[in-house]
């Protein structure tokens, strides 16, 4: 495959470059021909989230440009963990790391080709760690970094005060000796990763150069967060997981569906593969249209797919539509229906329980006086189907999937209510 020119264009374009070591010379590495290049995964979870997906996309834009990917789950660096602003990182057993390392390995693989003329290949940095001596790593790799330099990083400046370990002081090394390795092994010049790494990106290229002589580049990827400036990569009920047993295709798919208009934009540049005429287009329409969320639909369908696949997408879809009265809940699967409900908020309730106290239970009606009101107006549904009698209660011929039923208060007020 030939290289694309264009590549570093797009790039900066999507606003996928937030530092770099020099893009000239970049740029004209591109065009000499493939460039292999690499990026890390740290299984510090049992999941990959919306962070890594940056890296693990852009990754494969450089590979469908015709470059070479090299991604590393870090078993060895996984085991200390990138310092935080605050406070020290539990440190994981090996056993737990080693089975992390094996998820996130999988989570990885089907975003990459691993064959072909620029095949993709998967290292781990455990390899060439464990068996190194500390006086070989201190007098080989250590003997390169300044104490001065590591201790500017802000996140280590910040950490000074309240303390913080040499093991997390220390990952810069670790981090940057993988960069080395990779280079003298396979040839790897270039290393990404997000803006909060840059230390440890530009660590790695000072010391090809000092130990080696060599010429390598880096360039980071900016963090991506809300129109307000917070991280994006939390949502109320935690991380943004790309595995579905941590966070359903439906709850992923409503993420992505509500996104900020203002962020829209951004959010496809990063996100999706489509062309860019494709998302000026959306955007154009989400200011001249807000209502009708051209660019978040787009954005969601796009984003599950090439995390969950066309499949789940649908069934999210359906799934949407069913619960607001636009299709047929009756026709979802268990398991999907399962998920939209749980994540619009479930109550559980007993047997027997009518629908007056069921409005009343998952927060529909304030009172039995309220969600008799509500029935008496033609406001409550069940199942989508308006409930006409107060003292109806619900039986075997009303559940979905053998337990649920969806009750509703006019457009947008929903539950989901689990019998037992």
């Amino acid at each position: 495959m030939s290289t694309d020119p264009t590549l570093l264009d797009d790039l900066e374009w999507r606003g996928l470059i937030a530092h770099s070591t020099d893009l000239d010379a970049l740029r004209a590495a591109f065009a000499e021909g493939s460039v292999r290049f690499y990026v890390g995964f740290d299984p510090t979870a049992p999941s990959l989230h919306m962070g890594n997906l940056v890296q693990i996309l852009t990754a494969k834009r450089l590979q469908l440009a015709g470059h070479t990917p090299y991604a590393l789950v870090g078993g060895a660096t996984g085991m200390i963990g990138d310092p935080r602003d605050s406070g020290e990182r539990t440190l994981n057993s090996l056993d737990t790391v080693k089975e992390w390392v094996e998820k996130v390995r999988q989570q990885i693989e089907p975003f990459l080709d691993f064959d072909g003329p620029n095949a993709a290949t998967m290292v781990n940095n455990y390899d060439w760690t464990a068996s190194l001596s500390t006086i070989d790593f201190l007098r080989d790799i250590g003997k390169h970094f300044p104490v001065n330099r590591m201790l500017a990083r802000d996140v280590v400046r910040s950490r000074l005060e309240d303390g913080i370990s040499y093991t997390e002081f220390s990952y810069i090394l670790l981090q940057s000796m993988d960069f080395l390795n990779l280079y003298r092994d396979h040839g790897v010049t270039l290393q990404f990763g997000g803006s909060d790494q840059w230390g440890n990106l530009t660590g790695g290229v000072e010391l090809i150069r000092r130990s080696d002589g060599g010429k390598a580049h880096a360039f980071a990827t900016p963090l991506v967060t809300r129109a307000d400036g917070t991280k994006y990569g939390k949502t109320e009920g935690g991380a943004l997981w790309l595995d579905p047993g941590m966070m359903s295709p439906y709850a992923f798919h409503q993420f992505w569906l509500n996104v900020e208009d203002d962020k829209v934009g951004e959010m496809l540049r990063i996100f999706t593969f489509l062309s860019r005429e494709e998302i000026e287009d959306l955007e154009e329409q989400t200011r001249e249209k807000p209502f009708l969320r051209a660019g978040q639909k787009a954005l969601a369908d796009a984003v599950t797919t090439v995390v969950h696949g066309a499949e789940e997408t649908e069934h999210a879809k359906a799934a949407a539509a069913a619960l607001f009265g636009t299709g047929d809940l009756h026709e979802l699967r268990t398991e999907t229906l399962t998920a939209a409900l749980r994540e619009a908020g479930a109550t559980q309730a007993a047997k027997g329980t009518g629908v007056v106290d069921l409005l009343v239970e998952t927060g529909l009606a304030k009172s039995k006086g309220d969600a008799r009101r509500t029935i008496s107006e033609g406001g409550a549904y069940l199942n989508n189907k308006r409930i006409t009698d107060v003292e109806h209660v619900p039986g075997d011929d009303d559940l979905l999937g053998g337990s649920w039923l969806v009750l509703r208060r006019g457009k947008k007020n929903l539950a989901g209510v689990e019998l037992g």
